[in-house]
């Protein structure tokens, strides 16, 4: 029997033998692959594995660092590891929850201490983290079987991770340990404590900033940037899942489990229409002056429902909302900016005929009628219909878009006049105590099922299009999100258990020799932590709906 697999490395374009057995590690050495930033694990196959992984079969490999999107997944889940452990070490009886993304960092609060957090204790406990990082303790994955795995959790009082394992219902379960700590993590880690050197430690309202590494200069942390108004959001939502007692996907499996599905639905929906009905409140309030409401989001935040169901509760209270499209105030093609890669860039605000918008807006405020433009994208020309607007006494206008939160966008408008809206998904339930579900994952999965049933692409060409987006947003979008007069989340509580019967048929086309299968594998896994739930009791109106259908709004 040949004791030898062949290896081909797309790090130097390589192929070669090695012995059956042979670690990732031990591949990268004999290679001497050297990458800009030290070698976190390696795609596999297509498929994300640590440098212990032990290669018996023919394998294609690409070796990642923290540039690497899953290389820093990586990273994070071993800072995530080593704030455990230092937070175990310091304070023994507490309880660490890392909550969500905040400030480019993420937030975390510590419960069950002897007194509240001060700025002395979270600078010891950074201290502990660096003295671990310089100790460069091995963190090891053990398998065991899931009851033996259990027991230990539910020996060291983690039960957060209990029902998670037993939900899954397998016979083996893994877990990590680094020098006396255990954890959970659901994904792979780092291969020790020494790869953890920068990260920083702060305090931040009732808890602490957990600063990572920027991914574009890993040797530096993302610098903090304030986002009070988005740390409110959360922070009220968090309030709403302590009332309801679902802070984590065990919860909202016990629910399903307990048949309280339904109220969790109706509840989760009812907070929707409160909230939007209170923001329709707040403008009715000031409608002598507000006569223009901006609404602005990443993909995938239900920002047309939301528009939708907003001008709904403005009609309740007298108000006529009148649509403006900025897709119609686009720049001949001609004239489109091109993107560093020569192709044009049709995010860009330069796109937008600017000083046309804001002529027209300054011509309806003062109450005249405006001749509006028509885009015609088979062409890439704006022509004139006969279209015409002219706002009334009792007219607001909404208007939605990228740049709606941009100043440059409505520069000739006066402040007072315009309300401006941040809607996104803000995922508010976490897998575990220490790890989060980030919301960009929650917006994902709305768009691969949306793609897929309205817009025929597979899940394979909205996950390839999803880095693209994503830079986009953090051009367009997300560095005026604290612009926003007020924020909305349009996460709904139940959602990922929903969307899990949806989503789970689709991430299934995409096959194991397509590079987006990395990321396909990844949803598969996560999904595999929840127990399904019926979508029967969704109103129609529900931001779901415009990406499950049934609907009674037209899109």
């Amino acid at each position: 029997m040949d004791k030898s697999v062949r290896i081909k490395c797309l790090n130097n374009d390589n192929s070669f033998l090695v012995k059956r057995g042979t670690t990732l590690k031990a591949i990268a050495k004999q290679q001497n692959i050297k990458l800009e930033h030290p070698v976190l694990g390696a795609m596999v196959n297509n498929k994300v594995r640590e440098l212990s992984f032990e290669v018996f079969n023919p394998k294609t490999i690409e070796f990642i660092d923290v540039t690497h999107k899953d290389g820093l997944r990586m990273y994070i889940r071993g800072l995530s590891f080593l704030l455990f452990a230092a937070t175990k070490e310091l304070f023994p009886k507490s309880r660490l929850r890392i909550d969500h993304s905040v400030s480019k960092g993420f937030y975390c609060e510590l419960h069950h201490t002897p007194r509240e957090l001060n700025i002395d204790d979270i600078f010891e406990l950074g201290k502990i983290m660096r003295k671990m990082v310089d100790e460069d303790l091995p963190i090891v994955q053990h398998k065991e079987e899931t009851d033996d795995v259990i027991e230990f959790f539910e020996n060291r009082g983690l039960n957060d991770k209990v029902d998670l394992l037993r939900h899954r219902g397998q016979y083996y379960s893994t877990y990590y340990s680094m020098k006396d700590h255990i954890g959970k993590f659901y994904g792979f880690m780092v291969p020790s404590s020494g790869y953890l050197k920068v990260f920083d430690l702060n305090k931040y309202f009732n808890g602490m900033l957990l600063q990572i590494p920027n991914q574009k200069k890993p040797d530096q942390v993302q610098e903090l940037v304030k986002q009070n108004k988005m740390f409110e959001i959360f922070r009220e939502f968090s309030h709403w899942n302590e009332v309801l007692d679902v802070t984590n996907i065990s919860d909202l499996n016990n629910a399903s489990n307990n048949g309280d599905a339904e109220r969790l639905i109706k509840v989760s929906e009812a907070l929707h229409e409160k909230k939007i009905a209170q923001i329709a409140d707040e403008i009715t309030e000031r409608k002598d002056d507000i006569k223009i409401v901006l609404i602005s989001g990443p993909s995938s935040s239900g920002k047309t429902t939301f528009s939708k169901r907003l001008a709904i509760q403005l009609l309740v209270n007298g108000i006529c909302p009148l649509n403006l499209s900025l897709d119609n105030y686009f720049v001949d093609r001609e004239k489109t900016p091109l993107d560093e890669n020569g192709d044009y860039d049709f995010e860009a605000l330069e796109a937008l005929d600017i000083e046309l918008f804001n002529q027209h807006l300054i011509a309806l405020l003062d109450g005249k009628e405006v001749s509006l433009p028509t885009f015609v994208f088979e062409t890439g020309k704006r022509v004139f219909n006969g279209n015409k607007l002219k706002m009334g006494e009792n007219n607001i206008l909404i208007i939605e878009g990228i740049h709606g939160l941009n100043p440059r966008l409505t520069h000739l408008i006066d402040d007072k006049n315009k309300f401006k809206i941040y809607v996104s998904a803000l995922t508010n339930i976490n897998i575990d105590d220490q790890t989060r579900i980030p919301t960009t994952d929650n917006r994902l999965i709305r768009r691969i099922i949306r793609d897929y049933r309205y817009r025929s692409y597979s899940a394979l060409d909205t996950i390839a299009r999803w880095d693209s987006v994503r830079r986009g947003e953090e051009k367009h979008i997300f560095p005026y999100q604290e612009e926003a007069d007020l924020m909305f989340n349009s996460a709904l509580l139940y959602e990922l258990a929903v969307l899990k019967h949806y989503a789970e048929p689709i991430l299934l086309e995409v096959q194991p020799n397509q590079k987006e299968y990395s990321e396909a594998n990844r949803l598969m896994k996560f999904f595999s932590y929840f127990k399904p739930m019926q979508h029967r009791e969704i109103p129609p109106t529900s931001i779901l709906r415009e990406f499950l259908g049934g609907s009674s709004f037209s899109y």
